[in-house]
């Protein structure tokens, strides 16, 4: 009866701190009192949380704030120093690693082009090592003081027994990723779908802050979509849920383009990185690339447009495509924000952006159109690693605070 009572005790008081650093997290500095009122507790239950999170070098005290009528207030915060997580985020046209804060401050990064690899796991997995090595180097951190890896993979994360990545993008089918990486990297590592951890990472510090529920883009060679909706409790990954679908293959032209999917008229086959590309290039009077790599090209094509009448062609029939399945998503969903996100979002949105909001305007419901916002991401081009690296904040906030034990294995040298 004794070890039940500790037990539950143990669990009452990590539920406790597990809600109140949710809370801190995603909100940013509160004050005690706007803790109890916000939360529930009581004021001497959120006391001794907080009490026990500064003590542990998990929070600090951040200054005061007038309040009406009483006393300033003193403002509690999730202290970024409290620890270090890595973001992977593998995609088609590159591995970037990125080493953050606990808070998502960007301390270093590095990019490496898959241009002239096959995609092999154990190339990839070669790529990543490399990374953790040079990004951990730079900033001076231990690899084994890591609160854990985060890996944003394009595709599905099937767990049965053990973590089995399916990725046809890239031709990977059951890869055991996560064992892969674990022979190396002596902390923990979390594998999920890169679209949802990239949701996840505008809903906390990106254009869905504030959103109720967010369509999260990411536009890349493939295309994807999270939906991201606020939690009430701010017990669920931190505040919010996400899901992901396989828009990019959901059909806007029937008997449209080849899809390599094997279906035909998929979106992605008209508004992925490389249909742009092949769109332009199809042009009687395209001039060819100087540069060379997807990413290179893109970013040539949208300087071209300003002066290139082809070029802008191509980038005003693409932002029709994409605001046509961005209002398919509203009429579906009934959102109240659409980011558009990923690296190629970074490097034409901004130019594509009102014709895209145009488009939805016209095809969207208009009740559901009057009510969604639609924004461009505000994370970077390190938005995806940065998006991964919130698997290991999820964990250390779903704990509490507990510091995970590293997984075995030795350490890079």
């Amino acid at each position: 009866m004794t070890r039940a009572v500790q037990q539950t005790t143990r669990d009452l008081r990590r539920h406790n701190r597990s809600a109140l650093l949710s809370r801190l997290y995603v909100q940013g500095p509160t004050s005690r009192q706007d803790l109890t009122r916000e939360s529930g507790l009581s004021s001497a239950t959120v006391s001794n949380v907080v009490s026990d999170l500064i003590n542990d070098g998990v929070v600090a005290e951040a200054g005061l704030v007038e309040s009406d009528g009483g006393r300033p207030r003193t403002l509690i915060q999730v202290r970024g120093e409290f620890g270090h997580v890595v973001g992977v985020d593998i995609g088609e046209t590159h591995v970037q690693i990125g080493l953050f804060d606990y808070t998502l401050g960007t301390l270093a990064t590095a990019t490496y082009s898959v241009a002239a690899t096959r995609l092999e796991p154990e190339q990839v997995v070669g790529l990543v090592l490399a990374g953790v090595r040079e990004v951990v180097s730079k900033a001076g951190v231990e690899t084994g003081g890591l609160l854990g890896i985060g890996v944003g993979v394009p595709g599905a994360v099937q767990v049965a027994g053990r973590e089995l990545v399916y990725a046809p993008t890239l031709g990977w089918s059951a890869v055991p990723l996560g064992d892969m990486l674990r022979r190396d990297l002596p902390a923990p590592i979390y594998l999920d779908n890169c679209a949802r951890t990239l949701g996840q990472a505008e809903m906390w510090r990106g254009a869905g802050r504030g959103a109720r529920r967010a369509i999260v883009a990411l536009l890349g060679v493939g295309v994807g979509a999270a939906v991201a909706t606020a939690s009430e409790s701010f017990r669920d990954m931190a505040g919010t849920t996400s899901t992901t679908s396989e828009w990019g293959h959901t059909v806007i032209n029937v008997d449209g383009r080849p899809c390599r999917c094997g279906s035909r008229g998929c979106l992605e086959a008209y508004v992925g990185a490389e249909a742009v590309l092949d769109d332009y290039l199809a042009l009687p009077d395209a001039r060819p690339f100087e540069s060379a790599g997807t990413e290179a090209r893109l970013a040539e094509l949208v300087a071209r447009a300003e002066d290139d009448g082809g070029a802008s062609q191509v980038l005003g029939r693409t932002a029709e495509y994409l605001g046509i399945g961005i209002a398919n998503l509203i009429n579906l969903l009934s959102p109240d924000r659409v980011v558009l996100s990923g690296w190629v979002g970074e490097t034409m949105g901004a130019a594509i952006l009102p014709a895209v909001r145009e488009t939805v305007r016209r095809h969207a419901l208009s009740y559901m159109y009057g009510q969604v916002r639609i924004e461009l991401g505000q994370l970077g081009q390190e938005a995806v690693a940065l998006g991964a690296a919130t698997l290991p904040v999820v964990q250390v906030l779903a704990s509490g605070g507990s510091v995970p034990a590293s997984a075995p294995g030795p350490h890079l040298p």
